[in-house]
């Protein structure tokens, strides 16, 4: 099989971080840049129309739709795992909630032997990659960058008394919660640009698409990282139904995030040995450390039913004329229900005074939500989420085959340290006092899964019933310096040369809310080291 051309850098993955590296590389118009994505473009209007991500979520459209196995902390259920297979991955099928974490995620990163990704020192990163509409160019936000942050413009009124239940509650209003601290409640920021979604392909890679020095190869899934000894040198990768190379003079960055990365990995030689000779594998560099440490917030989803009028989404006759409606509106002005992403206001929670900053947080949705919106009901209604921030759990991702093709064996193992279900009740009590009190009395109306908190069983018996992700996988290429770990502090898989990964799969630890922002971080921070390195 012949090399059918030669880059410098080959960015394999086109989701958050990968967009974002492939452009700011290739702001140098010396050196040649290859970005290899095997989902289509992003052209789908399900895509930039914000609320589109309703049916991106549930259906296999530009989504991997992968499984977990059995999960024993869930009854045994196999738990969904949506991830984006399309230009911007999960930046473009995601609920656009921008969140950053606290400042002890990544000092928590930093005291973990990773020096330089210390909250400070990653804060310039994030404030790059921004334009705040928000807030504006301050000490914690930046304006210029091309990821635009904003508020929704057609809120819905129910996230006000949304609000006044949860400042009711001890959650008080808090203007900037990617600012000085997290606690309290407020509507979410999102990536939104006039009313359409702003994702990282959006912003990166739309723009820059007549770089002579940037080629974006699409509908090509990456086979595996070749190698000549022990330094990488190019990828081989299906497409049409035809296996094709091509080559790296100075670095392949894998960036296809926790369930891929691991597996492009392990099925090029690098990773646990045993696995990888169990499947007919050669070890390249044994590093037992791939596909270990994964972690994920595990999410608990209580649901109401509400009046079938314009302040919350359903199933209705009324229902379906205010989203015709809608989406006229959004054709003309780009506003309106349409410029929703539906999960439009939430809160940050402490499960004791003693923990260092919020482990829990709350995601109020103006629908009924359910398995993930993959079991409909008719009539209209609202939703809470409870996620757990920082759960003790590990899991792992690990190979199926020597084919990339086959989906890997996703394993999170939920709610396996026990201390992660205390935390996960004390959320649902506390989401319930929320929206149990008067401001939402006029919207309130039946649950859908009815259950005491106050009866210790039956929630325990409710979460395992129905709880499952929030679509935050991460940690399977951990950042370290021990035996177990994968890359170095500047992202260097350890025991090879001329291999990066920089993605959600080299955070050592869950951050502190959604993924997305965090992970379009790393791709900046990364493109600096790349670039630094040259």
């Amino acid at each position: 099989m012949n090399t059918e051309a030669s880059f410098d850098y080959l960015v394999v993955g086109g989701g958050s971080a990968g967009c974002v590296i492939a452009s700011r590389l290739s702001e140098d118009p010396s050196v040649r840049v290859a970005l290899v994505e095997a989902g289509a473009s992003d052209r789908s209007v399900f895509i930039h129309a914000p609320a589109g991500a309703v049916a991106l979520l549930p259906l296999p459209l530009h989504n991997w739709a992968f499984q977990t196995v059995p999960q024993k902390g869930l009854n045994m259920r196999r738990g969904y795992q949506p991830r984006g297979k399309v230009m911007g991955g999960s930046s473009s099928t995601n609920a656009m909630l921008y969140v950053r974490g606290s400042r002890h995620d990544y000092d928590h990163w930093a005291a973990l032997g990773n020096p330089g990704w210390s909250y400070d020192e990653v804060l310039p990163y994030f404030k790059r990659a921004e334009n705040s509409e928000t807030h504006g160019a301050n000490d914690f936000h930046g304006t210029g960058g091309p990821l635009n942050v904003a508020w929704l413009r057609s809120p819905s009124p129910i996230n006000q008394a949304f609000l006044a239940a949860a400042r009711m509650h001890g959650l008080p209003a808090n203007p900037d919660y990617n600012g000085v601290s997290q606690d309290g409640s407020f509507p979410y920021e999102v990536t939104h640009r006039n009313g359409e979604r702003c994702s990282a392909a959006k912003g990166y890679i739309t723009p820059n698409l007549g770089r002579p020095n940037l080629q974006v190869i699409t509908e090509a899934q990456t086979a595996r990282i070749r190698f000549e000894g022990r330094r990488a040198v190019g990828i081989d990768y299906w497409q049409g139904g035809r296996l094709r190379s091509l080559g790296a003079r100075r670095e392949v960055v894998l960036c296809a995030g926790a369930f891929g990365s691991p597996q492009l990995l392990m099925v090029s030689g690098v990773g646990p040995a045993d696995l990888l000779r169990q499947h007919g594998i050669a070890v390249v560099a044994e590093r037992p450390g791939v596909g270990l440490n994964l972690q994920d917030h595990i999410d608990h989803v209580q649901a109401w039913r509400a009046p079938a009028n314009r302040d919350t989404f359903g199933l209705s006759l009324r229902g379906g004329l205010h989203v015709l409606q809608g989406m006229l509106e959004w054709r003309r002005r780009r506003s309106g229900p349409i410029s929703s992403n539906y999960a439009e206001s939430g809160a940050f929670v402490r499960s004791s005074p003693e923990v260092p900053s919020p482990d829990l947080q709350l995601i109020f949705v103006i629908g009924m939500v359910e398995d993930h919106a993959r079991k409909l009901h008719l009539g209209h209604g609202f939703s809470c989420h409870v996620d757990l921030l920082r759960p003790k759990s590990r899991g792992s991702v690990l190979i199926a085959s020597a084919d990339a093709r086959e989906a890997p064996l996703i394993d999170p193992r939920f709610l396996d340290h026990p201390d992660d279900l205390q935390v996960l009740k004390a959320g649902v009590r506390k989401q319930m006092q929320i929206i149990g009190s008067a401001p939402l009395a006029p919207w309130r109306g039946a649950m859908l899964n009815p259950v005491d908190p106050e009866d210790d069983a039956a929630l325990e018996a409710d979460i395992r019933a129905r709880a499952d992700t929030q679509y935050h996988p991460v940690g399977t290429c951990r950042m370290g310096q021990d035996l177990l770990a994968v890359v170095d502090a500047e992202l260097r898989v350890h025991g090879v040369q001329g291999l990066r990964v920089a993605d959600a799969s080299i955070m050592p630890t869950l951050v502190s809310g959604n993924t997305n922002a965090p992970t379009i971080m790393i791709g900046e921070k990364a493109a600096d080291l790349i670039r630094q390195a040259r």
